[in-house]
């Protein structure tokens, strides 16, 4: 009969009353520390179509996303996301009309951040506008380029973002981070010209 490893895993290691079979012991041991160790995939759905059957998931079970560089454990009913790896500032293409670097607050950029298992979009910089029109849109895009769809949210938020009081009786806009990708800002109007429209601080859910 099969003994369990001191540390009270559950790790099962045949006696030396149990039937030889090397095969079935390194298989056994293997497979008791691979379900309690950090196990690596391309990606969820690679992850779902290994971990099924006799390898179905068990609480504690932890993963490590390849495509996404996140840390995930399994509660019993689901995967967690815990941790994310180093998620490098990408700058934003912005739309026709404005520039990077508004107000000298650094160039508009995201990255995925995780935030006790909540991944969230956060953004920093600003963007400036020289020129506007005579009767200017109540909203504009402000990204030239969808946002990448591991970084847009599951449904639209809408948050309050600064801007300059110079040439505007307003100083504070609202940015609606969208479904699909783009940041679009309202607010803007006849007596709403600011030269720079900031970013930084905001993080939303995904």
């Amino acid at each position: 009969m099969p003994i369990t490893d001191d540390y009270g895993q559950g790790v099962q290691i045949a006696a030396l009353t149990d039937a030889p079979d090397a095969g079935k012991l390194a298989k056994d041991i293997v497979n008791a520390l691979a379900q309690r160790g950090g196990m690596r995939f391309a990606s969820a759905s690679a992850r779902s179509a290994t971990l099924t059957g006799a390898a179905a998931p068990v609480e504690g079970m932890q993963t490590w996303l390849q495509d996404v560089n996140r840390l995930d454990v399994y509660d019993g009913s689901g995967w967690v996301a815990v941790s994310t790896g180093a998620s490098a500032w990408t700058t934003i293409s912005v739309a026709s009309g404005f520039q990077q670097n508004g107000n000298s607050n650094g160039t508009l950029q995201y990255r995925l951040l995780n935030i006790s298992g909540e991944e969230s979009l956060q953004l920093r910089g600003a963007v400036g506008r020289s020129s506007w029109p005579s009767t200017p849109a109540g909203s504009y895009v402000i990204n030239s380029l969808a946002l990448p769809s591991v970084v847009r949210p599951s449904t639209l938020r809408t948050v309050l973002i600064p801007c300059s009081d110079i040439a505007s009786d307003r100083i504070a806009l609202k940015l609606d981070v969208q479904t699909d990708g783009y940041l679009q800002v309202y607010g803007t109007g006849s007596s709403v010209k600011p030269p720079w429209i900031g970013f930084n601080g905001v993080i939303v859910s995904l």
